[in-house]
């Protein structure tokens, strides 16, 4: 065969693989819909001597406590680190213990009757908490004196040291004062309660602790970069994951004991370094060479099990696999600059350190009902949410500000807005066009009677519109599995992905990618909500169809994503409230 036809065979095969994971992925992603008359297939009732442990640990491998940050550390206050980040701190062990400490930490433990249990900073769907954390890291001192690899254990605010490596990765690859943050999902931690969508739910998963790394980083000084060029392979490798038995799909739904079903998909790793820097070139095809030794370290530590018996979903796996990436042999060469948000309503932020924030939010269960939120404050917590600014008349689509600025692509994820009260407002829905170079198909895509107006005093720099007015209570509360919470609060709302293009035009890698982003928006919703002195909560739950219905949208041009509700929580006072860790804390 010549070369130029084994060139065009194997073009061919590759065209077809793609074609084939793209198919995958859109037949999940139609399968795990909801509608009026039928949920996405999931177990009938919660097997409870089966849930999953929540805290993954390795046996045997060294456990180095962290530091207690103290409330009285100088953390900024909240409001500011959108604005510009403080000096960069070096690595040290104190840094890497309040990085976690504000990121993926427990934040409290709850009890009421006879049931405990434990909350964290970086919310997760239904508190099952799939996401793991790995920090890949240069010698510091008081934790390792080589480079190093560990697992982070929040119950203990430890890391578990699993391998140790020659620096040299650091130094040939990246800026002083720089650390690998990776993460993985455990898919059955949510596949217990949820079925088959939990897929969907472990990338949100993992898009709120993009957000929460970013937020923590942010507070030191430091700036994150998901490294996306790296394949699943590298990912894996770097991370340990690889070690783990490997899975074998069934036909079909199954159920019995499956402990190799426990293992970890690698999601992304996320490059920690000094913000301020100017251009560094990160060499993917270089970084995996490297990246391949990591194979042969001497890996420490046999995970625990988490449950005796399991349930095996299989279309949840041969979707992960579908969307697994590949290595991108391009370089990194850009270190975007840091852009502020928008500013509107300073004023309307409670004065709370960041660490405040992101260390008391909670998720709502119940809203009041009543509480309204002013325009000026509905409009800065909106303008928080864009993925960059608008600065001297130029529109941007590139993610700049934080923590979108930690994702590497442009952004794919809008907003339909349900508005119930907001003071000086028409209720009504509205619509956040987050990447404006979709304007114009967002118009033809959806209903001819939308109005697409700016409302009333919004800022130059906030594309908001309204598209119709009227009572949508009942209509949010349908469209979110019937949940009183979506229509309780004073605006929710549904995250409208750019979708069957971006998969067709970039991968069906993208497909846990779109999640992410709209779980690094639900953070900031998390966190501003915080910060205005009400609350929030993400819904998983949702009518997919009946809410493209609802805007006019029809095929898979775009699809809604996740939902959340905004507004003033009413506290169930028969929970007590505990801190997260013994000692002196503010955390309850």
């Amino acid at each position: 065969m010549s070369t130029s036809s084994s060139q065009t065979t194997h073009q061919q095969e590759e065209d077809e693989e793609k074609q084939a994971s793209l198919a995958q992925v859109l037949k999940y992603h139609k399968e795990t819909k909801h509608s009026f008359t039928n949920y996405a297939r999931g177990p009938r009732g919660l097997d409870w001597a089966n849930q999953p442990n929540p805290f993954r640990r390795y046996a045997s491998s060294p456990l180095i406590p962290l530091l207690h940050p103290p409330y009285s550390d100088e953390s900024p206050l909240y409001s500011s680190v959108f604005k510009t980040l403080p000096f960069p701190k070096p690595i040290s062990e104190s840094t890497i213990s309040q990085f976690f400490y504000d990121s993926l930490a427990l934040s409290a433990w709850k009890s009421t009757g006879f049931s405990t249990w434990s909350l964290r900073v970086n919310p997760s769907s239904g508190n099952l908490h799939p996401t793991e954390a790995y920090i890949i890291c240069p010698p510091v001192e008081s934790v390792s004196d080589k480079g190093f690899v560990a697992h982070y254990a929040p119950k203990e605010h430890s890391l578990e040291i699993r391998a140790q490596f020659s620096s040299g990765i650091f130094t040939r690859f990246f800026p002083e004062n720089s650390f690998l943050i990776g993460l993985s999902s455990i898919f059955w931690r949510e596949a217990w309660k949820y079925g088959e969508r939990a897929f969907r739910y472990c990338n949100h998963d993992v898009g709120h602790a993009i957000a929460a790394v970013s937020m923590a980083a942010a507070g030191i000084g430091w700036d994150v970069k998901v490294l996306d060029g790296l394949g699943y392979e590298e990912l894996e490798k770097l991370t340990g994951v690889e070690n783990f038995p490997k899975f074998k799909i069934p036909s079909r739904p199954v159920k019995g004991a499956m402990p190799e079903i426990e293992f970890e998909h690698p999601d992304c790793v996320l490059l920690v370094f000094p913000s301020g820097l100017s251009e560094f070139e990160v060499d993917y095809k270089e970084l995996s060479c490297a990246i391949s030794e990591f194979s042969g370290l001497d890996w420490k530590g046999k995970p625990n099990v988490l449950s005796k018996e399991h349930i095996c979903w299989d279309i949840i796996y041969r979707t992960a696999e579908a969307a697994k990436k590949p290595l991108t042999m391009s370089n990194f060469s850009a270190v975007d600059p840091f852009q502020s948000s928008g500013t509107f309503s300073e004023s309307s932020y409670k004065d709370l350190t960041l660490r405040e924030v992101v260390r008391k939010r909670r998720s709502a269960v119940d809203m009041d009902g009543s509480t309204a939120m002013s325009k000026e404050t509905f409009y800065q917590i909106l303008l928080h949410c864009m993925p960059s600014g608008s600065h001297g008349g130029k529109k941007h689509v590139r993610q700049l500000a934080l923590p979108f600025r930690s994702l590497d692509w442009d952004s794919e994820v809008h907003a339909a807005l349900f508005v119930h009260r907001i003071v000086g407002l028409p209720n009504g829905l509205y619509f956040l066009v987050r990447n404006e170079s979709h304007l114009d198909d967002l118009k033809k895509a959806t209903r001819d009677e939308f109005k697409w107006v700016k409302p009333d005093g919004c800022p130059d720099d906030l594309p908001l519109y309204e598209l119709a007015s009227g009572d949508c209570r009942e209509l949010s509360k349908r469209l979110s599995c019937h949940q009183d919470i979506a229509s309780d609060g004073c605006f929710s709302l549904g995250m409208i992905a750019h979708f069957e293009p971006t998969l067709r035009n970039k991968g069906s890698w993208m497909y846990p990618r779109l999640f992410w982003e709209t779980g690094v928006l639900g953070q900031v919703l998390y966190l501003e909500s915080h910060a205005v002195g009400i609350s929030a909560t993400g819904i998983g739950c949702f009518f997919d169809d009946p809410v493209h219905e609802v805007l006019g949208l029809k095929g898979s041009k775009f699809q809604s994503l996740y939902h959340f509700t905004i507004g003033s929580p009413v506290v169930d006072k028969r929970i007590m409230s505990l801190p997260a860790y013994p000692g002196p804390s503010d955390d309850a």
